[in-house]
């Protein structure tokens, strides 16, 4: 005899007691069976029960679809209970993912039109809950019906729900609900409309799903002031009052859409100024619900076309909540002044030091804020207040804020700074106290800082020597140092300094400083590279020479590939090339942060005369050296086959190379341009000109484009000639080609053909496009015979 199936209060209870999973499954798995079986056999009086244990079973995660169309039974059921419990399941088992939703569609037409209050009810709420973009556009005009004749405020909420639920799934149905509205706000006000809040939550949905639909912006927004300012002044019931603010729910929603209804539209914001300056003084800031009121008036103001006066008074009113213990209000607070800095700079300078106070809170969230507020309000009159005060925080700020801090103090120098010497000395601060925390970028605009400033190079080497003294953890301060004192150790040594009594130094003592740096554990290889290149630079400056020979030798045999490289390199230019040593390891020029290669461009071409007419043997060696580092791809060529012809140093062969002439801009020539390269949409061109007086020379200039939609990163240019010719490559204008055919790359190569021979070129492309890596190599047979003739 089959065991009669069990009632939802004894289901939950043995479910409950269920021990394992296991039994808890099992029992699931009979009462479905018993549940399928009272189905099949469709009895009426008990499907409802059937269907909410199987509403149940669907709650605790077990599968229920064999349900649905019980729902839509029970639906059309003419009595109550078999309504409630069929709209629920529909609630709960479909969507509008299963066609099977539709089918309700003319139950709930019937009985939203013909049904009770609560049936009424329960078809609005299962409207609302899961009706698709399809059945809102079929029972739109009941639930506009309901708006606008329906009494029961029972009923009217749950049609104010629904429609805002079909304006959501289809905006177009806004200007439906555009009557109904309009009716429904003149009686928006306590005891006629309790229901005022869900009409303005409406309002606010059909405006912003319909923009266009505010012809009526005129009758809304007085209406909407009408009431705010009644909430204001003569306040409301007990019963819709919070901590004495009077329905701050119900504020906080007419001034979310008085924002919106004024924004951008001058007479709306205008008929609101008044009131909204009258909300801010006379609202309760002691209780969170006057504060949510005032916060949510700020944001009008700053939304809409208000007057000076009145946003003056909201950066006030956000001055104030900065001094509130409650730190979700502070946030708030630095939040709303970071959007507000740009338009209001000077009203919310005036809560500089409360903001400033801030950057010490022991809340992280509220320490990042108020760093980055605290970082826009930095000009060029409290520049030094200001940095100050961020390189106090920078010291026991948070590790995971010492990058942006590091980089907002690095910024604003750049931008601010009142002298180089100030600007030097700030960077110098940053880096000795979160240098591991600074950008890739800082070290290189240190040194062009310091290397354009002729008259602080003596302070900035001693500065720089004294720090790397005392610590060399901070690995680009330490390369920053290196540089400067290969550059400027000589100044070390002469004690020419601003100082009164600078500290005495030798030779010793600073190449000892370089060496341990070089054998340091915390040194980065990029470090030891510098390190070893200042050692270098000394060994044209300081008297010891054997000392740094000795040293650059012993890292010719170093595992690190680059450091290798480099004291090969530099032990070579000691055993062979001695003589060119002193001009190629010079002081770097002078060169402007302004624009450094137009400027560099401008000097060279006010040189060439006086290169042409060169007598000393030295000038022409630094040029002549860039020779030495030849790229060679062609197949089967020697590489010594690319070295330049050795310069002989005497006084009768001083004339400058034609390679070594400046790379100024030439004069336009008749060679005509030729593309040699092209693919999803990368394109190389090539122009060619002939510089005055020496027709053995050929500049090529390589125009890099992108017209395509995706940044090419990482481009490098490298081209090879003939063992007859000579060439050298000069340093491209960058390696990033911008989408959409903006900024292109350029590059100049210098082609010496002396016995002008057919010119042909080999070219290695390589670069990263679209995520992927790209390597390109051809030969380049086509061009022009006056490129050669």
């Amino acid at each position: 005899m089959m065991v009669p199936s069990l009632k939802l209060p004894d289901l939950i209870q043995e479910i409950r007691g269920a021990k394992t999973q296991a039994q808890e499954r099992e029992v699931i798995q009979k009462e479905c069976a018993y549940i399928r079986a009272s189905f099949r056999d469709g009895d009426p009086l008990q499907r409802h029960r059937q269907l909410a244990k199987l509403l149940y079973v669907h709650m605790l995660g077990y599968p229920a679809h064999f349900g649905q169309m019980e729902c839509l039974k029970l639906i059309a059921s003419p009595r109550f209970t078999d309504k409630r419990v069929g709209y629920l399941g529909a609630m709960l088992l479909l969507d509008e993912r299963h066609d099977a939703h539709l089918l309700i569609t003319n139950s709930i037409k019937n009985d939203l039109s013909q049904g009770s209050q609560p049936v009424r009810g329960l078809a609005l709420c299962t409207l609302s809950t899961m009706g698709s973009a399809e059945m809102c556009r079929n029972l739109a005009t009941e639930v506009e019906r309901l708006l606008l004749q329906e009494s029961s405020s029972y009923v009217l909420k749950k049609a104010i729900l629904t429609a805002v639920h079909m304006i959501r799934k289809d905006p177009e149905l806004a200007s439906i609900f555009l009557p109904p509205c309009s009716k429904l706000l003149h009686e928006c006000h306590h005891g006629k409309a309790p229901h005022s809040l869900l009409q303005v939550w409406l309002w606010t949905d059909i405006v912003k799903n319909k923009p266009g639909a505010p012809a009526h912006r005129t009758r809304v927004v007085p209406q909407l002031v009408q009431i705010l300012r009644t909430l204001v002044t003569t306040g409301c019931s007990t019963e819709h009052s919070i901590s004495g603010v009077s329905d701050p729910f119900l504020q906080v929603k007419i001034l979310h859409l008085l924002r919106i209804l004024g924004r951008n539209h001058e007479e709306s914001s205008e008929t609101m100024n008044d009131l909204l300056a009258q909300v801010a003084t006379n609202t309760d800031t002691s209780r969170n619900a006057g504060n949510a009121v005032l916060f949510e008036t700020v944001l009008t103001i700053m939304d809409i076309h208000s007057a000076a006066g009145l946003r003056v008074l909201a950066v006030n009113i956000l001055g104030r909540f900065l001094l509130n213990n409650d730190k979700n209000i502070r946030y708030v607070a630095l939040t709303s002044l970071l959007r507000l800095v740009q338009s209001d700079h000077s009203a919310v300078q005036r809560h500089r030091p409360t903001v400033v106070e801030c950057l010490q809170d022991t809340d992280a969230s509220l320490s990042r804020r108020a760093l980055e507020l605290s970082l826009t309000l930095v000009n060029s009159s409290n520049v030094r207040t200001m940095t100050q005060e961020l390189q106090t925080f920078l010291e026991t700020c948070p590790i995971d804020l010492r990058a942006d801090c590091a980089s907002g103090i690095l910024l604003a120098a750049e931008r601010f700074a009142p002298t180089k010497r100030w600007h030097i000395d700030t960077i110098l601060h940053v880096l000795t106290t979160a240098g591991a925390h600074v950008q890739d970028d800082a070290v290189a605009n240190l040194t062009q800082l310091i290397g354009g400033a002729q008259e602080l190079h003596a302070y900035s080497v001693r500065r720089l020597y004294t720090a790397l003294a005392k610590d060399i953890s901070q690995q680009p301060f330490v390369q920053v140092a290196a540089w400067c004192i290969g550059e400027y150790g000589d100044l070390l040594l002469e004690g020419s300094c601003e100082e009164t009594e600078p500290p005495q130094v030798e030779e010793e003592e600073v190449l000892a400083l370089l060496e341990k740096v070089l054998q340091s554990h915390m040194s980065l290889p990029a470090t030891r590279g510098y390190a070893i290149t200042a050692l270098m630079k000394l060994s044209t400056r300081f008297q010891d020479n054997n000392r740094i020979r000795q040293v650059v030798s012993i890292y010719g045999s170093c595992v690190d590939v680059e450091l290798q490289q480099r004291a090969v390199e530099y032990s070579t230019l000691f055993r062979k090339y001695d003589h060119m040593r002193a001009a190629i390891l010079e002081k770097m020029p002078l060169v402007e942060r302004g624009g450094p290669q137009v400027d560099e461009e401008a000097k060279e071409s006010k040189e060439v005369p006086q290169l042409l007419e060169a007598t000393v043997p030295d000038t022409a060696e630094p040029q002549a050296t860039k020779l030495l580092d030849l790229l060679d791809l062609l197949d089967g060529m020697s590489r010594d086959s690319q070295h330049p012809v050795s310069l002989d140093s005497t006084p009768g062969n001083a004339l400058v190379h034609p390679l070594d002439l400046p790379c100024a801009t030439p004069p336009p020539a008749s060679i005509p341009n030729l593309k040699v390269f092209e693919r999803e949409g990368v394109q190389l061109n090539l122009s060619f000109t002939r510089p005055p007086g020496a027709p053995a020379l050929l500049l090529v200039t390589v125009t890099t484009t992108n017209s395509s939609g995706g940044d090419v990163t990482h481009f490098i240019c490298q081209a090879a000639v003939p063992k007859s010719f000579q060439l050298q490559l000069q340093a491209p204008s960058g390696d990033t080609v911008p989408a959409q055919g903006d900024l292109p790359i350029t590059q100049i190569f210098r082609i010496l053909n002396p016995n002008k021979a057919p010119l042909r070129l080999k070219l290695r492309l390589t670069y990263n496009h679209f995520g992927q890596e790209v390597q390109e190599i051809f030969e380049v047979n086509n061009l022009p015979v006056e490129t050669w003739q």
